[in-house]
């Protein structure tokens, strides 16, 4: 069992950038692949980005293609999210999830942070 706690989020004008990170506590972290997810106001919380363990396979949401980059910190146990030339659009509270089965990335994770909101508005 993990613990993961989002941080990062705030407010930004549109074309801006912001970095979340996730703090992941448990033993073996290493091993658990890692995503990023987003829920708007309204709507379902969908998919942004995943990782497996050793970053081998990476998988982007067609939303965060090109703008955001996923990567983690095994030593630190920490993952990360890059968001780059953000958009009113990516408005939402980002999560971060963790599971031991890269496979089970969208539908399945286990793990799940609490959350940071991002909020992108001039």
């Amino acid at each position: 069992q993990l613990t993961l706690v989002e941080s990062g989020g705030g407010l930004v004008q549109p074309g801006g950038s912001l970095r979340l990170s996730c703090t992941i506590s448990g033993d073996d972290a290493k091993y658990y692949a890692v995503a990023w997810f987003r829920q708007a106001p309204g709507k379902e919380r969908v998919g942004v980005a995943a990782m497996s363990s050793i970053g081998g396979t990476i998988t982007y949401e067609d939303s965060a293609k090109d703008r955001f980059i996923i990567s983690r910190d095994n030593a630190k146990n920490m993952a990360y999210l890059q968001m780059n030339n953000l958009k009113p659009e990516d408005t939402a509270v980002y999560y971060c999830a963790a599971d031991l089965i890269y496979g089970n990335y969208p539908d399945y994770m286990k793990n799940w942070g609490k959350g940071t909101l991002v909020t992108v508005s001039s």
